[in-house]
């Protein structure tokens, strides 16, 4: 009797299971932390290498989105860090550009945390500000602080947090 109940209960709960859509994979299991944070805009025609005048009278179309800063753990235990330019299009999000932080790569951390510069998701200037925590020896008690820092420029600096 409690066979059958078993079975039936294994079958509801795989049915119930959430699937992933088809061709989708699942998001990585060696992402660590990942903080979305500030934001970005440019000239739509940026993205070419131009910017061209807008029509008198008409304001310029602009590309807007966001900032994500990533940790990747690799085989070794160590992490890279990605920072990618999400856009907002009318489709959804788009990544917009995606580049590996090798001031990070070099330093072979052990990223323990990720945080932006404030939880409330609300900035007033453009560019991003994250602190990333991290260990060159994983047997290490404290772990240093490195700040991300992308200007409204789009200039990007990483340092030593000095607190």
């Amino acid at each position: 009797m409690k066979r059958p109940l078993l079975a039936s209960a294994l079958t509801l709960l795989l049915l119930a299971a959430p699937a992933f859509a088809e061709g989708e994979p699942p998001v990585p299991e060696t992402i660590t932390f990942v903080v979305s944070t500030g934001y970005w805009e440019e000239p739509a025609d940026a993205e070419d290498g131009e910017t061209a005048e807008a029509p008198a009278g008409k304001p310029a179309e602009m590309r807007r989105g966001y900032y994500k800063l990533i940790a990747v753990r690799q085989p070794d235990g160590t992490a890279e860090i990605h920072l990618q330019q999400i856009e907002s299009t009318a489709e959804g999000p788009k990544i917009a550009s995606s580049t590996e932080l090798e001031e990070f790569s070099a330093l072979k951390p052990y990223v323990t945390d990720i945080r932006p510069e404030n939880s409330s998701g609300i900035t007033t200037q453009p560019g991003l500000f994250a602190t990333v925590y991290l260990k060159t020896d994983p047997k290490a008690a404290e772990p240093e602080s490195w700040t991300v820092l992308v200007d409204d420029l789009g200039e990007i600096r990483i340092e030593r947090a000095t607190n």
